[in-house]
């Protein structure tokens, strides 16, 4: 038998406050994503966050999480999550993945987004726009008396209609006052036997995509998780609030790898 997972349920007054952390952190999200452009170093785009992040009165999550050295996750191409800022420069053609967690009076606004940089690859765009569609195929289903398996499931069966493999190793995680709090959200259908969500459970939902194989290595860094095959990555997140009509987003933000926009028909 599996064993019983106790997921914290938000009141009302603590909903009301994941809003406002979550407002901050899409803001500071969708803010970093317009600089990031070729030349700039991915330590340059940590250092504006984290700038953003304070003037929203605001604790950058990550730094410090577990030692994290870096105020957001940056990363590149092959690089899946958990790229720590550097002196590395973007180029035209790179995809990257910007992951910020944002925290307010004592709650956590966690969300990612993968921005294309300059003209990219047809099979990048594509890639793209998988992800984002995967992240909305799941958020439908956060709803009371959906269970969860189904959520997870929603994923992984529509990247791999487009050739894609979602990452096993990592998981989306419920988020409140701490960064990651029960349950675990794969992308995948779990085997075991998963709760039924019910309204008030807030959940960080984050697709990882592979252009190719889903199998990840770590960098000698620790923290960098990269493609094992290195080919492209991308990431896409939301915490979204678990109601008993359609989910909602407390991170959210324009869509952005909308197909349309990039030119793919899926």
């Amino acid at each position: 038998m599996a064993k019983r997972v106790k997921i914290p349920i938000k009141n009302e007054a603590e909903i009301r406050k994941m809003r406002i952390a979550g407002e901050a952190a899409s803001e500071a999200l969708q803010a970093t994503a317009k600089y990031v452009v070729p030349g700039r170093t991915t330590a340059e785009v940590d250092a504006y966050a984290a700038e953003l992040i304070k003037e929203r009165e605001g604790i950058a999550t990550f730094l410090g999480y577990r030692d994290f050295p870096g105020s957001i996750c940056i990363s590149i191409n092959e690089e899946v999550v958990h790229g720590i800022g550097s002196a590395r420069r973007i180029q035209p053609g790179d995809l990257v993945s910007i992951d910020i967690g944002v925290t307010k009076d004592g709650w956590i606004g966690d969300n990612a987004v993968t921005v294309p940089v300059g003209p990219i690859t047809a099979e990048a765009r594509k890639l793209l726009a998988a992800t984002e569609q995967s992240l909305f195929e799941a958020i439908d289903f956060a709803r009371e008396g959906v269970r969860l398996a189904d959520l997870c499931g929603s994923v992984e069966a529509y990247v791999k209609l487009h050739g894609f493999s979602v990452v096993r190793k990592l998981v989306g995680h419920g988020v409140g006052r701490q960064l990651h709090e029960k349950p675990e959200v794969p992308n995948f259908r779990p085997m075991e036997r998963t709760p039924v969500l019910k309204a008030g459970m807030i959940l960080a939902i984050e697709p990882m995509v592979n252009a190719g194989v889903g199998e990840v290595d770590w960098l000698d860094d620790g923290w960098t998780v990269v493609t094992a095959d290195r080919k492209p990555s991308a990431h896409f997140e939301h915490t979204v609030l678990v109601t008993e009509g359609d989910p909602e987003l407390l991170t959210w933000r324009p869509r952005t790898a909308l197909p349309e926009q990039l030119g793919v028909t899926l």
